[in-house]
Order: structure tokens, then C-alpha cells, then sequence
């Protein structure tokens, strides 16, 4: 089996760049570990925690024990499934703030400032804002990836943004347009009541055209000959054979698998890969460093009346919401439920947003286990830029091996500050004249913790994941010897071979990380045809006018 263009990933980027390349006329070919996205657990919005917490659809990572959360071991899910993550996330679209990208630029990444990248999310998104007012003139309309917003009935929804509001805080109608700061609608994937995936808005068009095919197979390594990336070793009913691309190999395969391959390869730190008995391609320091993710706390409070989700937490109203989306794609089985959000500054002299917020009216948990006060709400919230940095490194030589994973969370003094200031922040919020017809208690952290100690133990039992690991294989100069890839996205040492998902950002961006890896498939797709770049758009994102003095 031979095509132009090898892709090792059906995820969020992979899809974009099979899309784009076929388009372009390209013979192409995806491999894919996982299998079908299909059926009600992953297309239904409602049912989100089902599938992240599934063998079939999950890689099943967890972390090494995390030293500074006392040895908790943590839950890294990946996508292991057409769609990758983007089919077992939970539908959130942010694309992220001008100055993340900025930065990525003043890093290293020449081309990857706002302004470059905003025309490729513009590109992505055929944008629908519901009638919940919008930023049209910053968005895009006719591409390839459905975003849309909630119904918002539900009051605790609409009581979230007044408390903020309240609390002396911006609104924002799209924190995906010109101002990000503030309290408003959250945006998701999703379209007619159903999941929006990488692979629906992307593979499948693209498996429609004849110079497009998928291979299910394991990706055992890139097979590389005089420097040159030549094809991927893959494990396909039992046995092992060669696929080989005939322009280039594109490994799409997550931050957490993309560094595992390449150093299974011989591309990566020159000593780690001696200590596994791998012959080394490319000794680039920085493959599997520079792990990065987001944390988060669930701020729980007990309702005084029964206006939460949790009037259907039980087996006949998960039935109801059940049947009436299989039958009409309606109800709240077609919402992530997600439909507030808040994107706020932690300080006066932080410039722009430091502090998401992602709403919730129901006090449950990802993996579905709603709290035993019954009707409630929570707020999820966490700090945006961590100084913490962690690694991903070879258990063994075996391909079959998962790797190590470990963030390394919590060790800056800075991170257990900042979770201070979020918790102190959202019992303002809760405590505003919004919530009081609603606010009955707090359930977690619990009234009495209010001293640093206190609240420090919480944050060291209680702090999750929100799923968002990247930048193991950074883009940067071709100079920067901790750099893995240019700013095309060409791994720096061996000819032919790119990356593009996650693994690449320098830093990671605020908010949810699905719409900022589908644009680097969709920007990195023009790198690969030699295409000149979208024209930049040089407009400017809204500042805080008051943000060198004030918090809010």
C-alpha cells in the first residue's frame, strides 16, 4: 500500500489535513487505530461523559503518580476512534486568545501570530450563532465544521452570567470574536442535536473522493531511510507491513502519541532512546518535553429548587432525554449542557483572560456521578497558564507499551495561588443577588475551608484534568535545540516528515484545545501544498482598558 501522503491520526488535525490534501487532488491515506464513531453514545451531545470513559473509544491513558497531588495517579484520555478526541470531548469550541498566538510567534513560530492564524479559523467554521448575538464580522460561515450554541433555558444558565455581571465583570456575546473577557454563551460542535467531529466535517467528505483511503492499523513507527521519512511500519491483522508514502509522512496522533512515535522511531533526546536500545535518527532534546495541560476544580453549590439537570438523573428521565433524541434530535440530549461560559482575569496587570470558566446546572462529575445533594449547579474553573511543564518518555521499546506520562502538576508555587484565587473568585460569584433564588449551600469546597491551608488540600484531592495536554513536540527556529518541528510544521533533522496536532504548540492556548489543533491541520494542509498562507488579518482583539489597574 502506497500513497502521496501518509497521515498517522483520524483526530482533530489529522481529518483536516486528509480533507485538504484530497481536495487538492492528492492520493491519500488516513491509519487509524480505533474504530467507528458511530452510534448514539458518541453522536449524542448529552451522553459526553460515556464515551471518554470507554475502553472502545479511549485510549486509556492515566498519568504517572503525580508528586505534588500526593501520588494521585490521573486520567489522560485520548481519542482512540475515527474523530479522535474530537469524538469523545465535550463539544467546547474556543479557539483561544490573539495573545496566546502572539506569543507562539515571539517564540519561534514565524507565520502563527493572531493575525495569521484567524483567516484559518475563519476558513474552518461555518458558524451559527442562534439568535444569542455573536461577533459575525470575526467569524467564519460556509466551511467545513458546524459551530453552534445552546438553547440556554435553563435559568441557572442565564443566572451565570448576571451574577458575573454583578460581580463587576464584562459581558461578551463571543469570547470567540473581537473580545474574549467576559460572561456569555458558550459555542460547541454541534449541529441538528448531534455531535459535529473532526471526522464528520472532515474525513468522511474527504473518504468520499476516490484519492482518499482508511487503513485501520496500529502505527508502530515512522520507517526512515538516508534521513528520509519513507513510509510507517503498522500491525494489520496480525501482521506487520510497511504503508509508504511517496511525498511525505504526517504524524497527527496527539500529543501524547505523536512524541511516543517518534522516539520509537529514533527521533528524540539521544540518551532516553540509548536506554531503550533504539538507534537514533535525530537527537532532538525536546521530543516528549514541554507537556503541558489545563487543571480544574468543580465548584459545587446545592440548589433550593429543582431547576437543575438532575431532574433527569434518574433511569426514567435518562430514558425520556434518551428517546426523545433518538427520535427528534431534540431536548437536552442535544446540548453538551455547557452553554455558559467566562474567560476573566485573576489580577489588575494581567493583560487578557488567565481564568476559564465553563458553567454547569447539575453538580456531577465527568465520569457521571451527580452529587448526593440532588438538584445543584457547579462552576468548572482553572487556571489558563500554568508555569508547570511535564514530559512524555518510552515505557520500553515495545510499540504496544504505553508511554510514561507525567504532567507535573502543582509544582509551582504560582499554580496552588492561582486555585486559591479561582475558589475565592467563584464564591463571589455564586454569593451575587442572581443566584440567590437558586443558591441553597456550597458543597464543595465546603463553607469552613477558607484558610490557604484549607483550600490546599482541596485543590490537592479534588483538582481534575479538563483533558487538554499539548505542546511535546514544539514548533520553533530550526536553530532552537529544543524546537521538534519548523514553523511548517517539518520535524527538524529528517526530510519528509511532518507533525501537526497539539504536540506542536509552544504554549498552551486559553480554553479548550479542539478548535485551535483543527487549525493547525487546516494552516499546516497549505504548508504541505506549498501554498502561499491566507492573507493576515491584522485586526485587533479587545483589551481590557483597565487591566494594568483593575482585576475586572
Amino acid at each position: 500500500m502506497q500513497a502521496d501522503y501518509v497521515i498517522v491520526g483520524a483526530g482533530s488535525a489529522g481529518c483536516a489535513i486528509a480533507y485538504r490534501l484530497a481536495e487538492a487532488g492528492k492520493r491519500v491515506l488516513v491509519i487509524e487505530h480505533g474504530g467507528s464513531d458511530a452510534g448514539p453514545l458518541i453522536q449524542m451531545p448529552g451522553a459526553l461523559s460515556y464515551p471518554m470513559n470507554m475502553a472502545r473509544y479511549d485510549w486509556g491513558y492515566r498519568t504517572e503518580p503525580e508528586p505534588h497531588l500526593g501520588g494521585r495517579r490521573l486520567a489522560c484520555p485520548r481519542g482512540k476512534v475515527l474523530g479522535g478526541s474530537s469524538s469523545i470531548n465535550g463539544m467546547i469550541y474556543v479557539r483561544g486568545h490573539a495573545r496566546d498566538y502572539d506569543h507562539w510567534r515571539d517564540q519561534g513560530a514565524e507565520g502563527w501570530g493572531y493575525a495569521d492564524v484567524l483567516p484559518y479559523f475563519r476558513r474552518m467554521e461555518d458558524w451559527h450563532d442562534g439568535g444569542h448575538g455573536g461577533d459575525p464580522a470575526w467569524r467564519g460561515v460556509g466551511g467545513p465544521l458546524h459551530v453552534t450554541r445552546g438553547s440556554r433555558i435553563n435559568p441557572l444558565t442565564r443566572a451565570f452570567v448576571a451574577a458575573g455581571r454583578q460581580a463587576g465583570y464584562t459581558a461578551t456575546g463571543d469570547y470567540n470574536g473581537q473580545q474574549q473577557e467576559g460572561f456569555g454563551p458558550f459555542d460547541m460542535t454541534v449541529w441538528k442535536g448531534e455531535r459535529w467531529s473532526a471526522a464528520r466535517a472532515y474525513l468522511r467528505p474527504a473518504l468520499k473522493r476516490p484519492n482518499c483511503d482508511l487503513v485501520h492499523a496500529f502505527a508502530r513507527r515512522i520507517v526512515i531511510e538516508d534521513g528520509r521519512a519513507v513510509g510507517v511500519e503498522v500491525a494489520r491483522g496480525g501482521q506487520i507491513e510497511v504503508i509508504r508514502a511517496e511525498a511525505e509522512v504526517i504524524l497527527a496522533a496527539s500529543s501524547i502519541n505523536s512524541p511516543k512515535l517518534l522516539m520509537l522511531s529514533g527521533i528524540g533526546p539521544a540518551t532516553h532512546l540509548a536506554e531503550h536500545g533504539i538507534a537514533v535518527v535525530a537527537d532532538r532534546p525536546g521530543v516528549g518535553q514541554n507537556l503541558q495541560d489545563h487543571l480544574e476544580l468543580y465548584i459545587q453549590a446545592a440548589a433550593s429548587q429543582p431547576v437543575s439537570l438532575f431532574t433527569y438523573w434518574n433511569l426514567l428521565g435518562k430514558a425520556y432525554v434518551g428517546a426523545r433524541w433518538l427520535f427528534t434530535r431534540r431536548g437536552p440530549g442535544a446540548s453538551n449542557q455547557f452553554e455558559s461560559a467566562a474567560f476573566i482575569r485573576s489580577a489588575a496587570g494581567v493583560d487578557y483572560p488567565d481564568i476559564q470558566y465553563h458553567f454547569l446546572p447539575i453538580a456531577v462529575r465527568y465520569d457521571g456521578q451527580a452529587a448526593a445533594e440532588g438538584h445543584g449547579f457547579q462552576a468548572h474553573v482553572g487556571p489558563m497558564r500554568s508555569p508547570s511543564r511535564g514530559h512524555v518518555t518510552l515505557r520500553s521499546a515495545d510499540p504496544a507499551a504505553p508511554p510514561r506520562i507525567l504532567f507535573n502538576y502543582m509544582s509551582h508555587e504560582k499554580d496552588w495561588a492561582d486555585f486559591r484565587t479561582c475558589i475565592r473568585l467563584t464564591r463571589e460569584i455564586f454569593a451575587q443577588e442572581a443566584f440567590a433564588p437558586y443558591f441553597r449551600k456550597e458543597i464543595q469546597p465546603a463553607p469552613e475551608a477558607q484558610t490557604d491551608e484549607d483550600l490546599d488540600a482541596f485543590i490537592r484531592e479534588h483538582v481534575e484534568s479538563a483533558y487538554h495536554p499539548c505542546g511535546t513536540a514544539r514548533m520553533g527556529r530550526r536553530d532552537d535545540p529544543m524546537a521538534v518541528v519548523d514553523p511548517e510544521a517539518r520535524v527538524i533533522g529528517v526530510e519528509c516528515l511532518r507533525l501537526a496536532d497539539s504536540s506542536i504548540f509552544p504554549r498552551i492556548t486559553n480554553g479548550n484545545l479542539n478548535a485551535p489543533s483543527i487549525m493547525v491541520g487546516e494552516k499546516v494542509s497549505d504548508h504541505i501544498l506549498a501554498r502561499a498562507p491566507l492573507p493576515p488579518d491584522n485586526r485587533a482583539p479587545w483589551i481590557n482598558p483597565k487591566w494594568q489597574d483593575a482585576q475586572r
